[in-house]
């Protein structure tokens, strides 16, 4: 288990423990009080360390190692349903770009949705999730393929970014997460977005309208990350605390600004934690939202999330 700087005190009570519980096996004496008193004492210090966390703290968590990635949640809730798709008909497939049918019960989704790797060799591989501008492309294809059969879509976002690259400019990298932007507005079936770790930048946008906008607890969403706003406000990414603080990005603040509707609670201490437990509650909240939109009509489908992005924000003139 790794733990972040903030977790050190759940790291030393974890290790009390199990010493104790060694002692204990390896022994004749009776540590069991001990032991519970240890345990009591982690738990007491998991639930003061993660109500009270920053949103920089919170930015930590949605990047930690062993925190749950889109493949994760899609297997587990789809199981062997799944079959991945491939390709955007035009350049080639995109890796950190994802895709494919699978089912919750008997109902089928199209699921797309970034996808990191787990160590040096996926990560490069997958492209660290920084999709190029075929995987928004592969994505478009696959909600069109999904609106011709009246399938729901799910998008799963969990990026640094859309691929910053030479290469992915002269491709088009602008002009493809605007069409999808586009596209998404007037799809006529169900889109249910699931924010699950990173959601940063045009990267996330460009698969991020949808119907009903979901949020985990410990995930951020900005128009930029804070080391980002901190290099270009202070020079240097010293300042990336104030800067989450200022972006106003953590699901408290994006559910306070209208801009999500629901924060999924993750089990205490992170969505990877408890990953069980994670992907049934994010299995339900699926299944939830879907059925608030399954029997509305294409058209008002469409004008009804037409009508919740036009009512954001502010304009005074």
């Amino acid at each position: 288990m790794e733990y972040l700087d903030f977790e050190l005190p759940i790291k030393e009570l974890a290790e009390q423990l199990d010493k104790c519980t060694l002692i204990g096996k390896e022994s004749d004496v009776d540590v069991t009080n001990t032991c519970k008193q240890i345990e009591k004492k982690l738990q007491d210090t998991k639930k003061e360390i993660y109500k009270n966390l920053t949103p920089w703290q919170r930015v930590q968590l949605s990047r930690h190692p062993n925190r749950p990635y889109t493949l994760d949640y899609i297997r587990a809730i789809c199981g062997e349903s799944f079959l991945e798709l491939h390709g955007d008909r035009n350049f080639k497939d995109d890796k950190a770009m994802i895709g494919g049918l699978g089912k919750i019960g008997d109902q089928s989704f199209m699921f797309i949705g970034q996808q990191k790797g787990y160590n040096t060799k996926t990560r490069q591989f997958r492209n660290f999730g920084m999709a190029n501008p075929e995987g928004y492309r592969k994505a478009l294809r696959l909600m069109k393929s999904a609106e011709k059969f009246g399938i729901p879509v799910v998008s799963i976002i969990d990026t640094p970014g859309a691929y910053p690259g030479l290469e992915a400019e002269e491709r088009g990298q602008g002009e493809a997460i605007a069409r999808n932007i586009f596209e998404m507005c007037r799809l006529k079936v169900p889109i249910i977005v699931v924010i699950v770790g990173e959601g940063a930048s045009g990267g996330a946008l460009g698969i991020g309208v949808g119907d009903k906008i979901l949020m985990l607890e410990n995930t951020w969403y900005s128009v930029i990350s804070p080391e980002s706003c901190s290099s270009i406000l202070w020079r240097s990414w010293e300042f990336k605390e104030q800067a989450a603080e200022a972006l106003k990005l953590t699901a408290i603040d994006m559910k306070k600004q209208k801009l999500i509707d629901t924060i999924v609670k993750e089990p205490l201490g992170g969505a990877h934690s408890d990953r069980e437990t994670t992907f049934k509650t994010v299995s339900d909240e699926i299944v939830k939202a879907y059925s608030e939109f399954k029997n509305l009509s294409p058209e008002n489908l469409v004008q009804k999330r037409m009508n919740k992005y036009f009512e954001m924000g502010e304009f005074k003139g």
